[in-house]
């Protein structure tokens, strides 16, 4: 089954459902409205949407009309948070909430999904087994994906499919690549305990400001001394908060960081050096250092060959070789890990760029928009994946 024709004769109203999305974000934990829209549009569509009762975001599933006693179920996932964001594009459709904007595209992918869903709707009875389809909050949290997993979502599930739409990749290619494609995102705290003193008597005090400073400057050896330099890895410090007034020797200060890599061995060293170097230097200068550490998604691994090769050959079937581009590996990170940790999926990438209209903005930028000819290859890679996968013989 070739998805394209359908995806052409679906464009207008794929189009039509990313901009009503994207005139209508709403943040994280706060899709309520977006949760309730995209379950009308599934009822109107046959299919029966199922609620969180503590949780936004909603599923549903299609039951293939040629499902036999050894069916299978794959999995297909859109996010549907906006971010914190007061939109600058001039757009007719633009965000209706101030302060709040679909700046990472995600307006995008409920558009692509929901157009998916339809056109596999249209092939139901020719479907060898099941499509369960995932609206997912709370992805701009960093681990949304993990409430939905902790929840049986991926219950019976047999493989799963995500993709982006990018701001650094050219209209209308795609990119489906395998190993390391996104980065781990795990976060920390660093709390510098000294004692406060007058500004002009130091010496009567521990300077916990100077100390976090030393502390932040030996952080980074983890990257330049300890890291494996063919690893990516970054250790960032985004937020420091400390001290009483201009003349007093501060007594407390709070630092905030977050650390990406593609290694999951790295991963599993960065918060023991953390611990370590925040500890040792603070002992140094008679302060105290404490270090929390809180494990966010892992790195997103295309690390199985036979449903990479089935995404790789979907976009191949319906676009010619030439729609397959080459994308570096970033450092951005993508709760979709969560789902690839449980069971085997893949994930890609759409471009969105397209310097002739002036669509040059990167995601999570007040300006990013999408050439939105794009949105029925989006459509039609979930239809199509989803089918062929289906097609596929069981291991």
């Amino acid at each position: 089954m070739n998805f394209k024709e359908s995806a052409e004769k679906n464009e207008q109203w794929i189009i039509e459902q990313r901009r009503f999305f994207h005139e209508h974000p709403e943040l994280s934990y706060k899709e309520v409205n977006t949760t309730k829209e995209i379950g009308k549009r599934l009822e109107e569509m046959g299919l029966t949407p199922h609620y969180y009762p503590d949780f936004n975001g909603l599923w549903a599933m299609i039951e293939g009309g040629q499902a036999g006693p050894d069916t299978k179920t794959v999995a297909l996932r859109a996010d549907i948070d906006a971010l914190p964001i007061e939109e600058h594009t001039g757009l007719d459709f633009c965000s209706r909430n101030p302060g709040v904007m679909h700046a990472c595209g995600h307006d995008s992918h409920i558009a692509m999904l929901l157009g998916g869903i339809k056109m596999l709707m249209e092939q139901k009875n020719q479907l060898k087994g099941n499509v369960k389809i995932l609206f997912q909050a709370a992805e701009e949290s960093c681990h949304g994906a993990e409430y939905y997993v902790k929840h049986g979502f991926l219950d019976g599930v047999d493989a799963v499919y995500g993709t982006h739409i990018w701001g650094d990749i050219d209209a209308p290619y795609m990119n489906f690549e395998a190993g390391p494609r996104m980065a781990s995102c795990d976060n920390f705290t660093i709390e510098v305990e000294g004692v406060s003193a007058h500004g002009s008597s130091p010496h009567q005090g521990v300077d916990a400001i100077l100390t976090a400073a030393y502390i932040l400057t030996e952080i980074q050896s983890i990257v330049s001394r300890t890291n494996d330099p063919l690893n990516p890895l970054v250790v960032t410090v985004g937020k420091i908060e400390g001290g009483q007034n201009f003349n007093i020797i501060a007594n407390k200060v709070v630092m905030e960081g977050t650390t990406r890599t593609h290694s999951p061995e790295m991963r599993r060293r960065v918060e023991p050096l953390l611990r370590r170097v925040a500890e040792n230097v603070a002992a140094s200068m008679g302060a105290k250092a404490t270090l929390k550490f809180y494990y966010y998604p892992g790195p997103i691994i295309n690390d199985h060959e036979d449903i990479l090769k089935i995404a790789q050959n979907a976009a191949v079937k319906m676009y010619g070789e030439e729609v397959l581009k080459p994308f570096q590996k970033i450092m951005v990170s993508e709760d979709f890990a969560y789902f690839m940790e449980k069971v085997p999926g893949v994930f890609g990438f759409v471009g969105s760029r397209n310097e002739e209209l002036g669509y040059t903005a990167r995601n999570h930028n007040d300006h990013y928009t999408v050439d939105e000819s794009v949105l029925k290859r989006g459509a039609a890679m979930y239809a199509q994946f989803a089918y062929d996968f289906l097609e596929s013989e069981k291991k």
